[in-house]
């Protein structure tokens, strides 16, 4: 678990920090409203996508191998607990 809120909340912040960055290059091109804010947040969301591809690409290895490893375990429990159906 403690994998998936460090990804997480790294997706959060790099989100964050994009929409900072939009935000603050758009107020001087744009007039604001609610349009552009949605623009922005959708630009934001966009490239904090892309870059995530690249800059998280650890963290996500890591989460992927986490979950890997917890379902063959449950996988191995199902398996251990049919067997024992089995011989009964």
């Amino acid at each position: 678990m403690k994998a998936f809120w460090t990804y997480t909340l790294a997706r959060l912040a790099l989100f964050g920090a994009t929409f900072g960055v939009v935000w603050l290059i758009a107020s001087f091109f744009v007039e604001w409203g609610s349009a552009t804010t949605l623009f922005v947040l959708l630009i934001s969301l966009l490239l904090s996508s892309v870059i995530s591809i690249f800059a998280l690409a650890g963290l996500r290895d890591r989460l992927a191998q986490n979950v890997q490893e917890r379902a063959a375990r449950m996988s191995q429990r199902v398996e251990e607990s049919r067997h024992a159906e089995d011989v009964d």
